[in-house]
């Protein structure tokens, strides 16, 4: 059954805060095979102008998938996460994300498209800092396949 199109709009509290560690960023940077050290070494990231360690591009898709999960797992929008897969992420920076960074996000649902039986959902995830500045606009795609026909 098609998603109900009134979800579109609809955003989700914040999240609670989520501290960036520093050594979070390392295991991060470490996993996906990328040693520039603005990633490891806090002298390296200030001669590049920053106040500590960032962490890589794709490094906020942890916790902005975590934050669609309130979208997921609401139950008035009636998404079958068991046929559902990721179909594509966007991000768009302000600034770095930066070890010490207290962020939070909040989730709207940006578009609900049904296609050839398949329900494709699109939510935007509004990352901020404790100051309320925001850091990163992520985009998440998800697909919820098709039930099959018995």
């Amino acid at each position: 059954m098609a998603l109900d199109q009134s979800f579109v709009g609809r955003s989700y509290p914040p999240t609670a805060p989520y501290e960036v560690g520093r050594e979070k960023i390392r295991e991060f940077a470490e996993a996906i095979g990328d040693a520039n050290p603005a990633y490891t070494d806090p002298g390296a990231a200030r001669r590049l102008g920053h106040p500590d360690v960032i962490a890589p591009p794709t490094f906020v898709f942890a916790i902005t998938f975590k934050a669609a999960g309130q979208v997921v797992e609401d139950p008035q929008l009636g998404l079958d996460y068991s046929r559902v897969v990721h179909g594509d992420q966007r991000f768009a920076y302000a600034r770095p994300v930066r070890a010490g960074d207290r962020l939070t996000v909040t989730s709207t649902i940006e578009a609900i498209k049904s296609l050839a039986g398949n329900d494709i959902l699109d939510i935007r995830g509004e990352v901020r800092d404790e100051a309320g500045e925001h850091v990163v606009t992520a985009w998440t795609k998800l697909v919820a396949r098709a039930a099959e026909e018995d």
